[in-house]
């Protein structure tokens, strides 16, 4: 099978190696239709920090396609069936940028129907992150405001798509016109458009003073330090990113009584977390769920093939992306 593997120097190699066989009797093989494309991705590349003694590895967390061949003791699934999930591209198990993968049953889900398969690679590790950042780290709640950095992003429009599910009211912050009046169209409430406005003047001024409930930080660095000052008092500030912490900055959080919560939706995979894995599984199934009743939507911005992969990088580290990239296998 066609395959993108990448070696200790970070570079992408197409190779021709064989299928993978099923590792147990309780996994399934998949034919690849398209592998969703992700920060994480060229961060691994170029940083491969988890499993650095198993290169050279195929990445890509994210993939959809048609269940092949079955384990023996699989029960929820056969062959034909459509799917979608978040599995592998770290370093220990087949990633995505390939012709097929193999996973558990337990970690699959049914892909949405009502979209091309294709584009359900692009929702995985998204729709997992955002569910947990809103839900179990900020936990919010019908009616309370919130900020959402990088909003027409590949993270951020389905942030801002979840957040205006469960009723928030929302303020953004997008780099033009165009992304503005995009998130405009999924909900958003207060557009600041960060390169002319700061971001926390204008917070500010929407909530009276006061302060937003939540900040979504995934842009990290300057923009998640300065976010603890358009949190509320006792509000809480989520961020994707790891950004160090002065000692001046924890005592302005200490100061503002403030919940700073990381999320990491790769962390029952990286801590081999079973139980963990079927509960991120079960939210793939409710996000199928929200994709097929109109509740929820993708943006691909770039359809490239697994040859263009290396483009694919480079559009992902050049910043300031609308929506997702998908690798198509044909």
């Amino acid at each position: 099978m066609k395959a993108i593997l990448t070696n200790a120097a970070g570079v992408l190699q197409t190779s021709d190696i064989a299928k993978p066989a099923l590792p147990s009797e309780h996994h399934l093989r998949v034919r690849l239709s398209a592998a969703g494309v992700n920060p994480v991705d060229a961060k691994l590349r170029a940083r491969p920090v988890y499993h650095p003694d198993k290169l050279p590895a195929i990445l890509g967390c994210d993939g959809s396609g048609i269940v092949e061949e079955t384990g023996s003791r699989v029960t929820r699934f056969k062959a034909g069936d459509a799917v979608y999930f978040c599995n592998g591209g770290l370093g220990d198990e087949p990633g995505c940028y390939a012709e097929y993968t193999t996973l558990h049953e337990d970690y699959c889900a049914s892909s949405p129907a009502s979209i091309p398969l294709q584009d359900a690679a692009a929702l995985p590790l998204v729709c997992i992150t955002n569910w947990e950042a809103l839900n179990d780290r900020a936990k919010l709640e019908r009616g309370q405001t919130m900020l959402i950095h990088a909003a027409a992003g590949g993270t951020g429009h389905i942030a801002l798509q979840m957040a205006h599910h469960l009723g928030a009211r929302i303020a953004v912050t997008v780099g033009d016109t165009r992304k503005a009046a995009l998130a405009q169209a999924l909900g958003a409430e207060k557009i600041i458009l960060h390169k002319e406005q700061d971001f926390v003047e204008e917070t500010l001024k929407w909530t009276d003073g006061k302060g937003v409930d939540m900040v979504y930080d995934n842009v990290g660095g300057d923009t998640f330090l300065r976010s603890m000052n358009a949190a509320k008092i006792g509000g809480s500030l989520v961020t994707l990113l790891s950004t160090p912490l002065s000692l001046a900055d924890a005592q302005l959080a200490r100061l503002r009584n403030l919940s700073i919560c990381f999320e990491m939706m790769l962390t029952p995979q990286i801590m081999s977390q079973h139980e963990e894995r079927i509960r991120q599984r079960k939210i793939l199934e409710e996000c199928a769920r929200m994709v097929d009743a109109g509740e929820l939507g993708v943006l691909i911005s770039h359809r490239l093939t697994i040859d263009e992969t290396a483009e694919a990088h480079r559009l992902l580290e050049s910043g300031g992306m609308t929506g997702k990239i998908i690798l198509t296998m044909g």
